[in-house]
């Protein structure tokens, strides 16, 4: 019997493995993750260039119905300021100093 190809121990594949290819696994792992964050942040930015000004323009200027018929609102509290309609239909508070809390 020959002892041809035998390493120092007598073995020449080492079941063990490299300790580093645990580390070669992490930094794989590590680009997968940076190429996700990268493609969800350009998916942002993406999303972010379709809202034009018009969009929000259009979302802003929203209307909430007020019912015509309701009863006057009751309660204990105090006047703060005033509330005024401009012409193309958004409210602008103006507060009033002397009367803030």
């Amino acid at each position: 019997m020959s002892r041809i190809g035998l390493g120092r121990h007598g073995n020449l594949d080492d079941n063990a493995g490299d300790p580093l290819d645990g580390l070669v696994n992490l930094f794989d792992v590590g680009i997968v993750l940076a190429v996700a964050f990268l493609i969800a942040g350009l998916g942002m930015t993406a999303s972010a260039r379709r809202a034009t000004p018009s969009r929000q323009q259009a979302q802003q200027q929203r209307r909430l119905p007020s019912p015509s018929s309701a009863p006057p609102a009751t309660g204990r509290g105090r006047e703060v300021g005033t509330v005024y309609r401009l012409a193309d239909g958004r409210l602008v508070y103006v507060e009033d100093p002397a009367r803030a809390p």
